[in-house]
């Protein structure tokens, strides 16, 4: 097990290499074989199914950001809030391209063994997303 510190620099990297940077490698060394992403239907390929989910994020968005605001550790819990940027250039989560801007808030919360995610959840401000794209009421 390691340390609160160790933990949290795990969940930066994922973060910043794979949410941000898309890299298969991170995704083969940051994703336990059998970890569970709860908020997301990868069934029983984890990591192949956060790759699909990078090519869709990357064919979708551009200019990407992740600003990690705070990690909270405790036990083998790591606790993550970001604001997270991008501009709708493609077809993304099934909406038309709208060439606008968006900047909102998300919370993820990551297990860690091992040096490994075994667990994720996630929320995030899909209708202020919505709003910011236009393609929700009051957007």
């Amino acid at each position: 097990m390691g340390t609160l510190e160790e933990h949290k620099a795990i969940v930066r990297r994922f973060v910043d290499e794979i949410f941000l940077g898309g890299s298969s490698a991170a995704v083969d060394e940051l994703i336990a074989p059998d970890a569970r992403f709860h908020t997301y239907p990868f069934g029983d390929d984890p990591r192949g199914g956060m790759r699909a989910a990078i090519e869709r994020v990357q064919a979708g968005l551009s200019d990407v950001e992740f600003t990690v605001n705070d990690l909270v550790a405790e036990g083998d819990l790591v606790a993550a809030r970001l604001t997270t940027a991008a501009t709708q250039t493609s077809v993304f989560m099934k909406l038309p391209p709208t060439g606008k801007r968006y900047a909102i808030e998300e919370l993820h919360l990551f297990r860690i063994r091992d040096g490994q995610v075994i667990e994720h959840w996630h929320q995030f401000d899909q209708m202020g997303m919505l709003r910011q794209l236009g393609v929700s009421p009051g957007g």
